[in-house]
């Protein structure tokens, strides 16, 4: 388990017009040892761009992100990363998979056999281990991957839509398993999703970012005991609240969109 603080990110892109798009704006927020944080807000609001930034895959025009109060710089292997496509190399098998990053640093096989087998279990893919990708499930090829995240031990996990593309059967099935894999492992997660009801039923605390340039415009603290039933009235009330403010903020993207298409005839 680790702490993780981000402060004061900004970052921008070349939109192509030689000037700048700018994507985040100022963004600080924590995220405590053992929490699950979502993140909700408009697509394309910055919000895959900020999980990369924490992950070490980009670098910021301004701000710090820290690990247990320590600047991290990019580059750094302290945060492990599932994708929201499937990234699963479709040659190797569940277990190869799994143990890829192991096999990159040099441990010895024995070693990372029984790392291997350990991580599986906890991720119930026991006996699935010499299936390929396209012989396991949406589900299970989800659970590869985090356990293919998990198995080096980072201090953090962030998930871009890990559960999208699945269907609602599946996906609810999937939030539960994360919760119960989270219990075990205590792995402190930033988890980001478009679905509020997904978000209700899992995190600790959610922060809606605004439109383009994303800024922390709300937070919530859901103080709602573990299991949650979805249909309760608490976290009704607290999608209902949070569907609002998002709303908002869809339509402010939709009326730029709108203007621009004007000023572009």
């Amino acid at each position: 388990m680790a702490k993780l603080s981000v402060r004061n990110l900004s970052k921008s892109y070349p939109n192509g017009d030689s000037g700048e798009t700018e994507a985040l704006d100022n963004i600080t927020f924590d995220v405590e040892e053992g929490e699950l944080l979502s993140i909700l807000g408009p697509s394309g609001c910055g919000k895959t761009t900020l999980l990369k930034i924490i992950a070490g895959l980009l670098e910021p025009d301004e701000g710090e992100v820290l690990i247990d109060g320590k600047v991290v710089e990019p580059g750094h292997n302290r945060v492990g990363y599932i994708f929201q496509q499937e990234s699963l190399f479709p040659w190797r098998t569940v277990r190869q998979n799994v143990e890829f990053g192991l096999e990159v640093s040099g441990m010895p096989v024995e070693e990372r056999k029984k790392r291997t087998d350990e991580i599986l279990k906890i991720v119930g893919m026991e006996g699935l281990d010499d299936h390929f990708p396209h012989e396991v499930s949406g589900g299970q090829a989800r659970k590869t991957e985090m356990a293919r995240s998990l198995i080096l031990s980072p201090d953090i996990l962030v998930a871009d839509e890990a559960l999208s593309n699945l269907d609602a059967q599946t996906r609810n099935h999937l939030q539960e398993e994360f919760l119960r894999i989270q219990e075990i492992t205590g792995s402190t997660i930033l988890f980001v999703s478009h679905n509020v009801d997904e978000t209700v039923f899992l995190s600790n605390r959610i922060l809606m970012l605004s439109n383009i340039p994303a800024k922390v415009i709300a937070e919530y603290k859901l103080d709602l005991p573990r299991p949650r039933t979805r249909t309760s009235q608490a976290c009704l009330a607290y999608r209902s609240q949070i569907l609002d403010v998002l709303r908002v903020e869809q339509e402010k993207a939709m009326s730029l969109t709108r203007q621009k298409q004007s000023a572009s005839i």
